[in-house]
């Protein structure tokens, strides 16, 4: 039997305390920021604490991030969150990090939001599954689109930047195995 959190590139894993060095250097770039809506940097101690945390029971801690690593060479590329779970109305909201430039493009991320589409419908048995992304980038707005996530609006001038406003898509992906 195949594992379901792997494909044949990828698998998902849970946070280890080892991974506090990496989070702490994806979480603290700042060009990451803007579309993470983060605006301070964190502690080692704060992502240690968040590590612990998500050893908790995900209806409990209403969040999930998974380490998305090569098969090939076992190393971290990227991560991915199902966040503000909402138990009663079954809905996740889904977020992904591809880190280096040079892992981007490479179908990590397609197969990491495939893994996590099948997670959330078919062993959390959510009804729906959601994403916000800025209407810049382009790259995750076509990712979650080949996957079947609809836009089903667009938020303007949502998010501030150094510069100016963003305008921001959110997208949803209905289960298309209701359940009674």
């Amino acid at each position: 039997m195949t594992n379901p959190m792997e494909s044949e590139r990828i698998r998902l894993r849970a946070l280890e305390p080892e991974d506090v060095n990496i989070l702490y250097k994806w979480e603290n770039d700042t060009e990451i920021w803007k579309v993470s809506n983060t605006v301070a940097p964190f502690s080692k101690h704060m992502l240690r604490q968040f590590i612990e945390n998500q050893q908790r029971d995900i209806y409990e801690t209403r969040q999930l991030r998974l380490i998305i690593e090569s098969k090939a060479d076992g190393k971290p590329v990227g991560a991915i969150d199902l966040f503000d779970l909402d138990p009663y109305n079954c809905r996740a909201g889904v977020g992904i990090l591809i880190y280096d430039q040079r892992d981007q493009r490479q179908g990590y991320a397609s197969h990491a939001v495939s893994i996590v589409i099948r997670y959330g419908f078919q062993v959390l048995n959510l009804n729906q599954l959601y994403c916000d992304i800025p209407s810049q980038n382009i790259q995750s707005l076509a990712l979650f689109k080949s996957k079947g996530f609809s836009v089903i609006g667009l938020k303007k001038e949502w998010t501030k930047t150094t510069s100016d406003w963003q305008d921001e898509y959110m997208l949803q992906l209905l289960n298309p195995q209701k359940w009674g």
